[in-house]
């Protein structure tokens, strides 16, 4: 089982916190909570932990962002994860080989080059380097039609499945209770105060929900009238069979002009794309019709991986929104519900500093980072916030 954490959990009559999705996202806030010492904890989940999104997820993390908010959200999980093994305590298996993006355009390079002086302004060492720099990195890339890149030597990847079990851990052992196999089926209000959750189990009496459920997130806010901007989006993803004289320190790789991305798996590589012909919904089949399209772009840019076999793969779903950024604050119109979700395709990675946040919203603390231009109120404004740096 995901995380390594069994079915089940004795459901509570009542509750002063439901977090409802048991990712990295749900797992980040119990843990966060618990520590800073918050009671009565239940985080719910209908499958078993990390089983939606998360253990889907390509464990990337950097914070090589064109916004603000996110390079400091990322650069705050970098730190979290290179502590993991000391707090909460557990090996994630962090690999910091550095994030390189290949760049194809003039547009590209002027892009991440404004997005570079940013990141730098605030701390991070990402910079632009040339195409030879880039291939001496990743020796399987070929250089052709590249006129550029961007490397981000703190940035790496690690194992989802690890940093899911290592926050449930945590927060179990600090009193927090998380059920799984346990669906949440709807919210009950009394005016605009929250009262209970409903479950597949039973009802739990509660004042606050925290929506933690990634692509499920939509349904659930809108039981209560709030409305989360989300659409699930199927990525696929797959491993190759073992290649000789792959480089140690070989960076998570990515061509930004085609989304083709790849970084070390074993003694493989994890190696995906987006479909552009991808239809949003709850599709978590794989299928191979976007396989052509990935051997044309592997063509192009690492023609030596066409000789490679495939071991497996998986299909997993992105949380999309409008703006391709984030949802995390809190509701206006009903008390209390926060929320943190619609990542699109970077929670995994914002994971660690999210639970601060959330955990800062929910005791009136002010956070680390002003995140209140990531409210899902932001729409009924039209004030979407741009994020450049993402495929």
């Amino acid at each position: 089982m995901a995380a390594g954490v069994g079915r089940g959990g004795e459901l509570p009559d009542s509750a002063d916190v439901v977090i409802v999705g048991g990712g990295v996202m749900g797992t980040s806030i119990a843990f966060h909570l618990a520590e800073a010492g918050v009671e009565r904890i239940l985080l719910l989940e209908k499958d078993q932990l990390g089983s939606g999104s998360t253990c889907k997820a390509a464990g990337g993390v950097r914070a090589n962002f064109s916004d603000s908010v996110n390079i400091a959200l990322g650069a705050r999980s970098l730190e979290a994860f290179a502590a993991f093994g000391q707090r909460p305590g557990q090996e994630i298996d962090l690999h910091r080989v550095g994030y390189l993006f290949l760049l194809d355009t003039e547009e590209q390079v002027e892009q991440f080059r404004e997005s570079t002086q940013l990141q730098n302004t605030l701390g991070q060492p990402t910079r632009m380097i040339s195409v030879d720099e880039a291939v001496e990195l990743a020796p399987i890339v070929a250089p052709d039609g590249l006129v550029g890149a961007c490397f981000s030597p703190t940035a790496g990847h690690c194992t989802p499945e690890s940093v899911v079990l290592g926050y449930a851990t945590a927060a179990r052992r600090l009193g927090a209770t998380l059920v799984t196999g346990c669906e949440v089926v709807g919210i009950d209000a009394v005016g605009n105060h929250l009262t209970a959750v409903r479950t597949s189990r039973g009802t739990v009496q509660t004042g606050t929900v925290i929506c933690a459920a990634g692509a499920w997130s939509e349904g659930l806010a809108a039981s209560i009238g709030v409305e989360l901007p989300v659409t699930p989006l199927r990525r696929q993803i797959v491993v190759t069979e073992a290649i000789p004289d792959l480089p140690a320190a070989l960076p998570m790789t990515i061509d930004f002009g085609s989304t083709f991305y790849f970084h070390r798996e074993g003694p493989g590589l994890l190696v995906g794309l987006s479909d552009p012909d991808e239809q949003p919904g709850f599709h978590l089949d794989r299928t191979d019709t976007w396989i052509p399209r990935l051997t044309d772009v592997m063509g192009r840019r690492a023609p030596s991986l066409l000789d490679v076999g495939l071991t497996g793969g998986w299909a997993g779903l992105y949380e999309i929104t409008p703006d391709h950024n984030a949802l995390i604050g809190e509701a206006d119109q009903v008390s209390r519900f926060l929320y943190a979700t619609g990542f699109s395709g970077h929670g995994f990675l914002q994971g660690p500093a999210v639970g601060e946040v959330i955990r800062d919203l929910y005791l009136d603390r002010k956070p680390f980072v002003d995140v209140s231009p990531l409210n899902a109120r932001r729409f009924a404004h039209s004030a979407n916030r741009a994020e450049r740096n993402i495929v």
